[in-house]
Parts: C-alpha cells; sequence; structure tokens
C-alpha cells in the first residue's frame, strides 16, 4: 500500500532534516514526502549549498506565500499532489519517536470504517512539567477507537485528533470532501467529528509515537486558545452539543492533583495563571463577532487568517451584487 506523508512548513531548522532522515528510514517506506511550505525565502536559505533535494529525490516541495498559508486549505492542497491510498499529515516538529512509527499508525487503518489515526505525542526532554503530564494526559498509552457511541462518555474528546501526527484512508477522506477549507485551527477535529457523523470511527495509535511538546509562555497560550475558540465559534454544528470548559475543567484539577503527587505545588499557581489565559483567549474567541476589529488581530495568533476572511468577504460582497450565487427567483427580482 502506498503511503505518503504530507507536512505545511514555515521557517524550518536543523531539526527538519532530522525529521526528513527518520521518515526515510521506516519500516514501512514512505514513497513521497510533500512539503507544503509557507515563504519560499526561508527553506532556500536552509538548504542552501546541502544538495538536500538531490539526496532526497522523494521530497517534493511546494511553495505558497504567508497570505496563502490556511489550516484546512493548505493540507487539502498537499493531499491534491498525492495519490497514495493512505497520507500521513505530520508537522515539521513533530519528531518519530522509533522506525515503526508509520508501521504502526497505519496499522490502525486496517479496518475498512476507520476513516483517519493519530499518533500518541511524547514530552521532549526540556519539557516543562505540566507539559510533561499533559501529554499523558491527552495521550494515554492505551490505544482505542472511537465513535459518534462514544459522545456522551467521552464529549468534546470524542472528536480529538491532531495533524500532528495522523494518518488518511484517502477513499474516506474523498467521499467526506476532506478538510474544511477555510480553518483557523481545528481542522483536524473538523474532520474527525464529520467522519464519525457520517458513521466512521477515528483511531488512536499509542503504539505510533512522535515527540511533540512545546513550552509556551501564558502570551501564547491565549492567542492560542483564542484562535481555538474562533473555530469552536465558526462550527457550532460540531462543537455547541460538546462545550470544552468541563473538559478544561478537569485537566486543570488533573494537573494540580498530580503536580501534589509529585512535591511541585510550588507550580501549582503558575499553573492557575497558564489556565487563566487559555480560558480569556478561549472566552474572547468564542465571542470575536461581538469584538472590534483591531482587538480580533490582538488576539489572534494568525492575523493572515482575518485578511482572508476580509477578502473572501469582499468577494461574496461583489458576487452577490452581481446575482452570483443566488436562485433565479432572487435574481429575477
Amino acid at each position: 500500500m502506498k503511503v505518503d506523508v504530507i507536512i505545511p512548513v514555515y521557517r524550518p531548522d536543523q531539526t527538519f532534516f532530522r525529521l526528513i532522515e527518520r521518515l526515510e528510514t521506516q519500516t514501512m517506506p514512505v514513497r513521497r514526502i510533500i512539503v507544503m511550505n509557507t515563504e519560499e525565502k526561508y527553506f532556500t536559505q536552509l538548504i542552501y549549498g546541502t544538495k538536500f533535494l538531490e539526496q532526497h529525490q522523494q521530497v517534493k516541495v511546494c511553495h505558497l506565500s504567508k497570505k496563502e498559508f490556511d489550516h484546512g486549505r493548505t493540507r487539502a492542497q498537499g493531499v491534491t499532489k498525492s495519490d497514495a491510498e493512505i497520507f500521513v499529515m505530520m508537522t515539521q516538529d513533530a519528531m518519530p519517536e522509533d522506525a515503526r512509527l508509520i508501521e504502526n499508525l497505519t496499522a490502525a487503518l486496517v479496518s475498512e470504517d476507520v476513516a483517519a489515526a493519530y499518533a500518541r505525542q511524547l514530552p521532549a526532554e526540556d519539557a516543562e512539567p505540566v507539559e510533561t503530564y499533559m501529554r499523558s494526559y491527552n495521550y494515554p498509552d492505551e490505544s482505542r477507537i472511537k465513535s459518534l457511541e462514544d459522545l456522551p462518555r467521552l464529549g468534546i474528546k470524542t472528536y480529538f485528533c491532531s495533524n500532528v501526527c495522523c494518518a488518511y484512508r484517502r477513499d474516506i477522506y474523498e467521499k467526506l470532501g476532506g478538510f474544511t477549507r477555510h480553518a483557523i485551527f481545528n481542522e483536524d477535529m473538523l474532520y474527525a467529528a464529520r467522519a464519525m457523523q457520517a458513521g466512521y470511527r477515528i483511531a488512536y495509535a499509542a503504539d505510533a509515537r512522535v515527540v511533540h511538546s512545546h513550552n509556551y509562555t501564558c502570551g501564547q497560550y491565549f492567542h492560542r486558545n483564542f484562535d481555538l475558540g474562533v473555530s469552536q465559534a465558526d462550527h457550532p454544528e460540531v462543537f455547541r452539543a460538546v462545550p470544552s470548559e468541563g473538559e478544561g475543567i478537569r485537566s486543570v484539577k488533573m494537573t494540580a492533583h498530580w503536580l501534589r503527587g509529585q512535591k511541585q505545588r510550588r507550580r501549582i499557581p503558575g499553573l492557575i495563571l497558564q489556565s487563566g489565559c487559555k480560558y480569556a483567549g478561549y472566552w474572547l474567541g468564542k465571542h470575536y463577532r461581538r469584538l472590534p476589529r483591531r482587538l480580533v488581530l490582538a488576539c489572534t495568533a494568525n492575523r493572515e487568517y482575518w485578511e482572508q476572511e476580509s477578502r473572501r468577504r469582499d468577494v461574496a460582497g461583489i458576487n452577490a451584487a452581481r446575482g452570483y450565487g443566488r436562485t433565479e427567483q432572487e435574481t429575477n427580482r
């Protein structure tokens, strides 16, 4: 079975070379690595003089501008450049923990009703204690397959799926119409929710492991969670029935309990501050339509998304004025 890997990249560093090398030495061969690179100059600066593309023949690089990048559309464009039965979405900072990542990840797709399978994320060596615990909280050591039947028990975590490292069956992806084309965040969860609502299941493959963690500042958490709130506000058909607040409170309580058990009580005030910044960003994002544009731009982590949104609305307004997209009856009026 052919397997391609698709990686959106922005300002890659030396770890990007290590990622490519590890993907090339997997027990299940990767046929093609499709790099969706934002801003050609940064990629060119990294590989200048290295003969990178000559040495890595299976790597295909596609360049786009920062204004063109979109979490959903850019990944969807990457998929169109592959004809593999299975494609794996990754991020440039996700490092395969061993050579069996692709093998174990794709094995979770053996059932015809499993639309996607996402990998376990392990903390990096420099991860802060809270980040280390949150990796184990969100990515336990036991695999499972989730369906819509789990919604009463798991709530929002039923739809949890991560394009940090996730394999997809192309046949199901095509049937469902792929990723949401204009998404500030959460394109993976939106796809998982749509797949489950169509009767498919999502697998969590705990034996497929990548090293991936971040030591974000409170400000970075605020901006990230603002965009999370925006994505949920834009898709009430998915998130209205499964609000995130309950799961957020539960994770804070569990983390505080873990810190006490680890004799790290001094870190609890920082956890509370961090959680407050997360919730403030999330709440503002959920209510972004009530905010002035300059405040939205100050809160977001993705200003380009809002520029794209403005252009989309301008085009929609022009089309509406010209009668495009209207029913025949409306046009005749």
